[in-house]
């Protein structure tokens, strides 16, 4: 062996004996360094809180009426509406329309000019006095076998005539005056005092909206089911109150371009506030099954063989396998696994480790 070998093989034993002297210092140094950070990581980490809890949010479960329903979109619209048109020509000489009135059914609307009508039938009047004069006369003759019965037939016809003449006369005249077919709101105005009108002249709109009509469609799949008298729920666009309604009717027939089926529904409106025209998105009540137990559908974890939750107990959350029913469209049916007045985190799930304490941040109902 040469003399820098052994200069290597002394340096590599004394190396040896200083790591054996100075290791248990060494390990106690490091280790306690690592404990450290570990402490540092479980304050700051996600979801962390003083002692290493998970901050969660929690709602009690309790019983909620289910119903088995369908989800739809819809319009509404007016229990009754009539574009208001005059049956015949003529001059207007009165005019009560006012845009936004309120009018009851049967109220005057606006008159047209009646007067060469007035004196057809004052024409007319005198016409059928002397036709009754005559037929009278006539008849005498008859009696006395001075005339034929052909004769006194004629005499009678005129009359007869005349006297339809006159009821048509009266009828026209009736259709001078227009008035409310219903009760409702009368819209904008398109003519003026004075105006001619004609029949195609769009005079103005009458609208009733007590009770709101709400059309809607559901799947074909669903048409056996759907019966007249099913509840309805909806909320429009410029109202966040849910509203009631009953299916009063059905179309026979299935579109068969959206294979879809139309149905209608009514809804009181006493106060207006439901306007035609509104979008509505409308729950189909099929059937009421009673009280359940409704959780959010994020608070339920799927898992290989079935589905889980985590309820708190003592301070901890703790693993519950659910099974569950119907689904909807923010809530899912559990049929068990949960019983009522449980904890359920339904925030902060994904921090949560079985048996691991949490903090509730807040209740929600």
């Amino acid at each position: 062996m040469n003399k820098f070998t052994k200069t290597i093989v002394s340096l590599l034993v004394i190396v040896l004996i200083l790591g054996i002297a100075f290791y248990p210092k060494v390990k106690k140094t490091f280790f306690a360094e690592k404990k450290e950070e570990s402490k540092e990581k479980g304050k700051g980490g996600p979801g962390g809180g003083k002692g290493g809890k998970t901050t969660v949010v929690v709602m009690v479960v309790k019983s909620t009426r289910l119903d088995d329903m369908i989800n739809s979109t819809g319009t509404i619209l007016p229990n009754e509406e009539v574009e208001i048109r005059s049956e015949i020509a003529g001059r207007i000489i009165q005019l009560n329309i006012k845009e936004g009135d309120v009018v009851q059914k049967g109220t005057v609307l606006l008159r047209i000019n009646d007067d060469d009508l007035q004196a057809r039938l004052k024409k007319l009047g005198y016409n059928k006095k002397l036709a009754e004069d005559n037929e009278a006369r006539q008849k005498v003759l008859l009696q006395r076998e001075a005339i034929s019965q052909r004769e006194y037939d004629i005499a009678v016809n005129s009359v007869n005539t005349i006297t339809a003449d006159i009821e048509d006369l009266k009828a026209q005249i009736l259709k001078t005056t227009l008035r409310a077919p219903f009760s409702g709101t009368v819209g904008f105005r398109y003519v003026s005092m004075g105006s001619y009108i004609s029949p195609t002249t769009k005079i103005a709109t009458l609208t009733n909206t007590n009770p709101a009509k709400i059309e809607f469609s559901i799947p074909a799949k669903y048409a056996s089911q759907i019966r007249k008298g099913n509840t309805i729920e909806f909320v429009t666009e410029n109202e966040s109150k849910t509203f009631m309604g009953k299916v009063y009717a059905i179309d026979p027939k299935i579109d068969p371009l959206t294979r879809t089926l139309q149905i209608r529904a009514l809804s009181p409106n006493p106060g207006g506030v439901l306007v035609p025209g509104a979008f509505a998105k409308v729950n189909l009540i099929l059937k009421t099954k009673g009280s359940a137990i409704l959780v959010p559908t994020e608070a339920v974890i799927p898992e290989s063989k079935g589905s889980k939750v985590f309820i708190v107990k003592n301070g901890k959350a703790v693993s519950t396998k659910v099974e569950l029913g119907i689904r909807g469209e923010k809530n899912v049916e559990i049929l068990s696994g949960l019983s009522l007045g449980d904890t359920l985190i339904t925030n902060g799930i994904i921090q949560v480790k079985p048996d691991g304490e949490v903090d509730i941040k807040e209740v929600i109902q």
